[in-house]
């Protein structure tokens, strides 16, 4: 089982006195944390138009990734595709690719959020419909020659090519817990992504339904699951909580905002019981013994994205985290 770690958000709480120059180094710190840590991966999540500066410049953030790293993989969990221009996306991420050497994993999913979309002009209706459609565009821009693809979202030339080209494959990543979300990934995507609000018992159910489809529908090639799940490593069950516990609830405020679209003053203290049962937290020893019922229900060959990034919690204790993380917890699963 890999182990990565992330997203950056790169939002400022109201409590948060720091520039937002600040808040980006505090991302390219953590970068060359989690590289030293020997952890598998870092991520960067997206979102716009947020007043607390929730990070929107995927491709631009991913860049500076690359720049303080050598080995991690570097991606998108999760690139909102309706809202981009899919030729633009494709050189940027082909780009970031080549800065890398060859790390990158573009993560997309729908969307969900109605100011977005109204604000981007984006009929939030079309989502599916654009999500597949930036998919093609990535997929023909990143091959030999030219696009030789006619896009039914975007006004491009199916005679021009798209440059650069990335030097090998780029991955492909669907997000997404509903079953044609999951089953557009197991059938035309390289992984899929598994939200964090998904039982155990859902992840096996769905992990399972994607490998019947693609047994029953004969594809072949290497197939990814990435897991997300919150959490924190500390000296104990209660510190961990404790360090972790205001950025995570802070940042899961502003999802049921982003998500809903309506103003969350407060988490309801059933949903904060909720939320608290659902993350990972404690001691290394804690954290493994959760993790491996992960391994237990999913098999080895998974990638778990544990997201120890939360808004305001502070750089030393993200980077404690993270090294702890990568120092006791990820040998156990190598």
């Amino acid at each position: 089982m890999e182990i990565g770690t992330g997203l950056f958000t790169c939002q400022r709480r109201p409590d948060d006195d720091r520039s937002m120059g600040a808040i980006y180094d505090e991302m390219r710190t953590l970068a060359r944390a989690i590289e030293a840590a020997d952890l598998d991966s870092a991520w960067v999540s997206e979102h716009h138009f947020a007043d607390d500066g929730y990070l929107s410049g995927t491709m631009p953030a991913l860049g500076a990734i690359a720049a303080e790293t050598e080995t991690i993989e570097i991606g998108t969990c999760i690139a909102l595709a309706p809202l981009y221009d899919a030729v633009r996306l494709a050189e940027d991420a082909a780009t970031v690719d080549l800065l890398s050497g060859g790390r990158a994993t573009v993560g997309l999913a729908i969307g969900s959020n109605p100011r977005e979309f109204e604000a981007f002009g984006v009929p939030r209706e079309e989502r599916v419909e654009r999500l597949v459609d930036t998919k093609r565009v990535l997929e023909h821009a990143w091959s030999d020659g030219p696009l030789d693809y006619d896009p039914e979202f975007h006004d491009v030339s199916p005679d021009v090519s798209v440059t650069p080209k990335p030097e090998s494959d780029v991955p492909i990543m669907l997000g997404g817990a509903a079953k044609p979300a999951v089953r557009r990934a197991a059938r035309t995507a390289d992984a899929w992504c598994a939200p964090s609000a998904l039982s155990i018992g859902g992840l096996k159910k769905r992990v399972e339904d994607i490998r019947t489809v693609r047994e029953e529908e004969d594809i072949d090639g290497d197939f990814g699951v990435y897991v997300l799940q919150h959490g924190f490593v500390g000296d104990s069950r209660e510190e961990a909580w404790e360090q972790m516990r205001d950025g995570y609830f802070y940042i899961q405020r502003r999802y049921e905002e982003i998500f809903s679209g309506d103003s969350v003053d407060e988490l309801d203290d059933e949903r904060k019981a909720e939320l608290k049962e659902q993350a990972i937290f404690g001691t290394p020893e804690q954290v493994c013994e959760e993790l491996e019922t992960y391994r237990d229900a999913l098999g080895d060959d998974i990638h778990f994205i544990f997201r120890t990034y939360h808004p305001g919690v502070g750089t030393d204790a993200m980077v404690d985290c993270v090294h702890r993380l990568g120092d006791e917890v990820r040998p156990e699963f190598a």
